[in-house]
């Protein structure tokens, strides 16, 4: 069975902020940008269920932020980095960037 992800140019920004609006979604986003390649969904670490997990993974590719594939019995994700860029640049870097110390 594949997976359905937004073509990049039916990307939408409010899609995208929706996404990464969640803090747990973010920590997804931050380890796959620290990451150069993909990351089977097991491996990010976060302190919530399974189904939780599975939630913030499917909003994360429906809004067009991570592609999913499946490789043997595992699911890999990428950052779709270069698909963000082209359509709304510089936004994965400013939301990625640290918070400025006040």
């Amino acid at each position: 069975m594949e997976l359905e992800h937004p073509d990049r140019e039916t990307l939408e920004l409010t899609a995208v902020l929706h996404a990464l609006s969640d803090p747990g979604r973010l920590r997804i986003v931050q380890i796959l940008a620290a990451d150069s390649g993909p990351r089977p969904c097991g491996s990010f670490g976060l302190d919530v269920t399974k189904s939780t997990m599975t939630h913030h993974f499917r909003v994360l590719r429906e809004a067009g932020v991570i592609r999913q594939w499946r490789e043997g019995t595992s699911k890999l994700s990428a950052l779709r980095r270069d698909d963000l860029e082209a359509r709304f640049p510089g936004l994965l870097d400013a939301v990625l960037a640290p918070a400025p110390v006040a």
